[in-house]
């Protein structure tokens, strides 16, 4: 697994992760902050920010004095492009759907273009 997508989906398929990458939605923060609700090592969540850093979903700044984590949103963008592209084919195949569903009585029969309904 080794392309962008597959590394970002498989980050994002725990809990933890998805929890971590919300709070850090809201603004950055230090690996004992993100620590702080969870009844996990600190080295638990430093193996879980691992996870997401590998992904490309955060960031840690270089400071020494107060080193944070942030969360790199343009990441999204690749995982927002891939499912609308499935969601717009999705999309499609239900109007196709829709149109031979119009053509049909409730019996299933294909109703004469002349009776049909037209909207």
């Amino acid at each position: 697994m080794s392309d962008q997508l597959s590394l970002v989906f498989a980050a994002l398929a725990e809990p933890t992760r998805r929890d971590i990458v919300a709070r850090l939605a809201v603004g950055d923060a230090t690996v004992g902050e993100l620590a702080e609700p969870y009844a996990m090592s600190l080295q638990a969540v430093s193996k879980h920010l691992k996870v997401l850093e590998a992904a490309g979903l955060v960031t840690k700044t270089p400071a020494a004095q107060r080193r944070s984590v942030h969360l790199e949103a343009e990441v999204f963008d690749l995982m927002t492009k891939w499912i609308e592209r499935y969601q717009r084919q999705a999309e499609e195949r239900y109007r196709r759907l829709d149109a031979l569903l119009d053509q049909l009585d409730e019996d299933g029969n294909v109703i004469p273009t002349d009776e049909r309904k037209t909207s």
